[in-house]
């Protein structure tokens, strides 16, 4: 078989034409030698696509800026197999797509690449957040929330008292163990909450003496505050309840914010999760100005030095939470389990 080494493959005659597996071995070495449009030529012949000659392909088009080459490529991806989602699609497709993306800021390429990332991480739900089971060393009764009887510690929150007792914080978190130590051995301590609202802290509290979350009753204005006040005292089944409200109520209007204030918290699982939500919707987001400029623009440099997550690459991140996913459908030995 001779294959011409010009800009285009010539096949006079359906009856001269190579047999099927002759042209798959020639755009395969096509494809591996950067001979880009020698390679589209066979494929317009209705050779499939194979991931690997789909992915050097779009490598050498990238490589060499043939922006309208690259649009049509990665239309096409949509024609290749899903048995051929293998580990090269990510090692080296996931960061060559990611790269593109990071790099050509085109509206075409930025949709089709969001169609692809979309259709790669399945149409299998997000996996859900759990709660975690809280294990309740002490408890007091209900009665005594903000109960001057019997306190032996006052919160000051909002400049208003909160009564509460030692023998149940002591035991709830390092946090609040922290607080307690240290102080005046008198018969009272008062302690000053500066960063908290005192609607905020009494759900904190409420939590704790009624021993879980079955009794609140937590408004979604309240809930971004509680979390960050559950992060704070370190309470982490209640921290888990407020993420798993927030991933409950996520949508394409509030996921950017909800996600900049997860990073910052380090809240790791909400923002696990919302990794996930921006892929399955990423067609519907990518149109919009809040979540373009997640991706592309960089984050303010005075990060508070308590939250390093908040620097960290979103595009890197979701290349990452989309490498697990297609990991957990496509290649994992146990694939009904999807994360």
């Amino acid at each position: 078989m001779v294959i011409a080494h010009g800009h285009a493959l010539h096949l006079v005659q359906a009856s001269q034409a190579p047999p099927s597996g002759a042209l798959r071995e020639a755009m395969y070495h096509s494809a591996e030698h950067g001979h880009v449009d020698i390679t589209i030529d066979i494929r317009s012949l209705g050779v499939p696509w194979t991931l690997h000659t789909w992915l050097e392909s779009l490598r050498t088009c990238f490589i060499q800026n043939r922006r309208p080459l690259i649009q049509g490529l990665l239309k096409d991806f949509s024609c290749i197999q899903e048995d051929e989602y293998t580990e090269e699609l990510i090692t080296h497709g996931l960061p060559l797509m990611f790269q593109i993306l990071r790099s050509s800021k085109n509206e075409v390429i930025s949709q089709q690449l969001s169609v692809i990332f979309t259709q790669c991480y399945g149409p299998f739900p997000i996996p859900k957040l759990t709660e975690i089971k809280r294990k309740q060393t002490s408890r007091l009764d209900p009665h005594f929330l903000n109960n001057k009887e019997m306190s032996d510690v006052t919160f000051l929150v909002e400049g208003k008292p909160f009564y509460a007792h030692k023998v149940l914080l002591f035991t709830a978190s390092t946090r609040f163990k922290t607080l307690l130590q240290n102080r005046p051995a008198a018969e009272n301590t008062c302690i000053e909450i500066s960063h908290v609202k005192y609607n905020i802290f009494h759900l904190v509290m409420q939590y704790l003496y009624c021993g879980g979350t079955e009794t609140l009753h937590i408004r979604n204005t309240e809930v971004m505050e509680l979390l960050s006040a559950a992060k704070f005292f370190q309470l982490e089944a209640l921290q888990r309840h407020c993420e798993i409200i927030c991933s409950k109520n996520i949508t394409t209007e509030t996921c950017v914010d909800l996600y900049k204030h997860a990073k910052f918290l380090g809240a790791s699982e909400l923002t696990a999760f919302i990794e996930g939500y921006f892929l399955k919707n990423m067609v519907l987001l990518i149109e919009l100005d809040g979540f373009k400029q997640l991706l592309y623009e960089p984050p303010p440099p005075e990060s508070p030095a308590s939250s390093p997550g908040i620097c960290s690459d979103i595009l890197l991140d979701l290349e990452k939470t989309l490498a697990t996913r297609i990991h957990s459908i496509h290649l994992s030995t146990s694939k009904g389990s999807v994360v």
